[in-house]
């Protein structure tokens, strides 16, 4: 079976080789392609993965290309990882933003938009590819804001697109764990859109067991979504919130402390990446352990500032494993080989939240089999909830217009809209800093 990963020289691709390996059943992937524009970075990650296969016999094949096409040509499965722009582009996002006293983070408020107004063009380009090279294959898409491009390319796949995060999969993990609850026996009642969701329950045995967890305050504040929004207002809420709400519960101090970190985490990122990729140039360096390093760095320093500004402390130790690359093996087995089972996963809403159309895209439980993923029917969202998930598409919906029309109108009223951007004026401010800086945005006009 083909893998195709497209943004294939991704720091993030030895998480998703690394779970490869350890999958040695019939129906497995023996052959990965590894698609990327930058040739130096296929480079330095062909040579982690080399050093990540040594000694397994059975070892997927890696080879590498720059040429679109070639990757996508014969693929059943094609991992969409890209990141358009750089992590250069991360960091102007979130400085242009903050110049304005918005945020500036890459999948939420004025930093999301302006990463959406530049990838979404560049994912319907590849879906239209995928349709017409590899009609049969099924894309899952890893890609920034996940929800949103997402959507963009099912428009062109229908539902053989699929988004996964590991975001609400690590927040099942760390209720279930606290609860004393093995995660895989546990129903997570998860809702919402990426990056903005709930956990409203957490079954084990057919017992909700949130109501136990939200009742005593030393348990509740012993997580890490405990630690970041605080007992009361978890309390307040009845709901466990994706830890991406503390942009919105918490703006003005999310916001105020980014203003007042050293870097921003783009910054940051692009700094150490740079750090490891140059690294890499040299034929000598140990690549896995050079690799492996810079990871646990980056992941350790995740959402440093929001948990500064709540006073939550560092990460706990088994919340630095990441999970997406886990979420992804999942899905494709259940598909490949009808192994079926339940995830959390980002899919066209059909008929599950009656508050949104068909086609919208949005992040639930999901059964998975040979036919792809089924959202399960989930109970309607609190008033206020349903105010910002209908909010949210809205302001999505308008960047997916902008995107096609290339209307700088649309792509102002997109920010204009969103709850975390307070001024029509600072909206026109933002296209124009943000078009001044990328030249990807070129097509608004």
């Amino acid at each position: 079976m083909k893998l195709t990963i497209l943004g294939g020289g991704g720091f993030r691709v030895p998480l998703v080789y690394g779970a490869l390996l350890q999958d040695h059943a019939e129906g497995r992937v023996t052959r990965v392609v590894l698609h990327d524009l930058d040739a130096g970075r296929l480079s330095a990650v062909t040579r982690v993965l080399a050093e990540q296969a040594d000694g397994v016999l059975d070892a997927p094949e890696v080879t590498a290309t720059t040429d679109l096409d070639e990757a996508l040509r014969g693929a059943d499965f094609v991992f969409s990882a890209i990141r358009v722009g750089g992590l250069q582009g991360r960091a102007d996002d979130e400085r242009v933003a903050l110049a304005e006293g918005v945020l500036g983070q890459e999948t939420v408020g004025a930093g999301g938009i302006a990463y959406g107004l530049r990838t979404v063009p560049v994912a319907v380009d590849i879906a239209r590819r995928v349709a017409r090279l590899a009609p049969d294959a099924w894309v899952i898409n890893f890609t920034n804001p996940a929800g949103l491009v997402t959507e963009a390319m099912s428009r062109h796949l229908g539902d053989r697109v699929i988004g996964i995060c590991d975001s609400p999969v690590g927040l099942g993990r760390r209720i279930a764990r606290v609860l004393g609850a093995n995660p895989q026996e546990a129903w997570i009642d998860y809702v919402g859109l990426n990056h903005l969701g709930w956990v409203r329950g957490l079954r084990v045995a057919g017992r909700d067991e949130l109501p136990r967890l939200l009742a005593d305050p030393d348990l509740l504040g012993s997580f890490e979504e405990g630690k970041l929004f605080g007992v009361d207002w978890l309390r307040s809420l009845g709901a466990i919130p994706n830890e991406y709400l503390h942009y919105y519960y918490f703006n003005r101090e999310a916001v105020r402390a980014y203003q007042q970190a050293e870097k921003t985490r783009g910054a940051f990122l692009h700094d150490q990446q740079a750090r490891f990729y140059a690294e890499m140039s040299n034929p000598d360096a140990p690549a896995l352990k050079v690799w492996d390093q810079t990871r646990a760095e980056r992941e350790a320093t995740y959402m440093a500032e929001n948990r500064e500004s709540a006073g939550a402390g560092e990460r706990d130790e088994d919340d630095l494993s990441g999970g997406y690359e886990k979420v992804a093996l999942a899905l494709m087995r259940a598909i490949a080989r009808d192994e079926r089972t339940t995830l959390i996963l980002n899919v066209r809403n059909q008929r599950t939240l009656s508050v949104l159309d068909a086609d919208a895209v949005i992040e639930v439980p999901c059964l998975v089999d040979a036919n792809g993923a089924h959202p399960v029917t989930v109970d309607p969202l609190p008033g206020h909830a349903t105010g910002l998930v209908c909010a949210v598409k809205a302001v999505e919906r308008e960047v997916l217009a902008a995107a096609d029309s290339g209307s700088r109108t649309t792509a102002v009223k997109a920010f204009a809209l969103h709850p975390l951007v307070d001024s029509v004026h600072v909206a026109r401010r933002l296209v124009e800093g943000y078009t001044d800086v990328h030249p990807g945005l070129a097509y608004l006009r």
